[in-house]
């Protein structure tokens, strides 16, 4: 059965996503053949130096798109023509979107759901016609197995799958990335509550005592109980590795599993809010044109959040003594929820689990 095919395209197809850090090693020439290890072989294995290309991707592409907003030849905004149709579903009766997907998805904890509501009324109140993800529907892609393919395609997969689902979407209990830093990120299709990979941010160099019996650093309240400095030595994009391995080389008798994503690049993120109207930048109802002045809005408000989550929500700078605060806007994956396994129509949070890993 051949894959679905959509009569309009994505509309982030038409964003071309890649990598801004400057690296570039192709897969073919890395003994492990893992995407994954090319940033973390750039960055000498070291988390700083990993959080700095996170950092400078995110950065490099908010002045992108910043600097194409603002031109004189901005159009206005992509329209989601597959997310229009579920909106409102008289643009075209009887219409199902076909896009069936496989993911590993991180759910992100109560306080970042708050920030995400938090920072969609501030969007809204500048562009009320935009499309904001449910709260409950956020998600961080982990680890994108297959996507816009047809059903059975992937019933096979998740066969394959099957033997070590457990182990996969567990793997959080004992590898527990850290994630701070959080700033919207943002193009003309979408807008996303980016995140790095933790460096050390407010922890001590060194509390063994802190630890639990079994030697893992500890969760609880804070998310950051028992958790010292040397615990982000482990981040979020070895996790990445670490699944894409565990996925296409797991242990005999499971079989590989060929992935097929979209992109590799040095992202964590939650898509916030979508577009499926350009009325909020028109220059009003009876004249579509774009309104260069209300584009400009948009763009100041989208910097007044990240000026606001950066003081508000990022690590303090400074001596490690002095370097708390900022905690409401970092997490540890896996803990409220361990990884979900997520098939089917998942291009806006939708969709249903296979299996959800155990939080912590």
């Amino acid at each position: 059965m051949p894959a679905p095919s959509s009569p309009f395209p994505s509309a982030d197809s038409q964003n071309k996503y890649e990598d801004l850090t400057g690296i570039s090693t192709p897969t073919s020439s890395l003994p492990s053949g893992n995407p994954y290890d090319a940033l973390i072989s750039a960055s000498n294995n070291d988390p700083g130096t990993l959080q700095s290309l996170y950092a400078k991707h995110r950065t490099a592409r908010n002045a992108l798109q910043r600097s194409k907003l603002l031109s004189p030849d901005f159009q206005g905004p992509i329209l989601d023509p597959h997310l229009q149709r579920i909106v409102d579903p008289s643009l075209e009766p009887g219409w199902e979107d076909d896009r069936h997907c496989l993911t590993l998805w991180a759910r992100p904890p109560q306080r970042i759901r708050s920030l995400v509501a938090a920072i969609q009324q501030k969007l809204l109140a500048v562009a009320p016609h935009l499309w904001t993800m449910p709260p409950p529907n956020l998600h961080l892609t982990a680890l994108e197995l297959a996507f816009s393919v047809t059903e059975a395609e992937i019933s096979s997969l998740i066969a394959a799958l099957s033997p070590h689902l457990d182990d996969l979407t567990n793997y959080t209990l004992t590898h527990r990335p850290r994630l701070v830093k959080p700033m919207v990120s943002f193009d003309a299709a979408a807008l996303a509550l980016s995140f790095v990979p933790a460096a050390g941010e407010g922890l001590s160099s060194d509390d063994p005592g802190a630890r639990t019996d079994d030697g893992i650093n500890g969760n609880q309240t804070d998310g950051n109980a028992g958790r010292i400095a040397d615990d982000d030595a482990y981040t979020y994009h070895h996790l990445r590795r670490d699944l894409f391995t565990a996925v296409t080389s797991p242990p005999a008798p499971c079989k590989p599993v060929k992935i097929n994503q979209r992109y590799v690049v040095p992202s964590a993120h939650l898509t916030i809010a979508r577009f499926i109207s350009s009325s909020d930048f028109s220059v009003s109802a009876a004249d579509s044109a774009v309104d260069a002045e209300k584009v400009a809005k948009w763009v100041e408000c989208i910097e007044g959040i990240n000026e606001w989550l950066r003081s508000e929500y990022w690590p303090a700078e400074g001596p490690e003594e002095e370097r708390e605060g900022g905690k409401g806007g970092e997490w540890i994956v896996g803990e409220e929820k361990g990884l979900e396994c997520r098939r089917g129509t998942l291009w806006y949070g939708g969709g249903e689990s296979v299996m959800i890993g155990q939080g912590s």
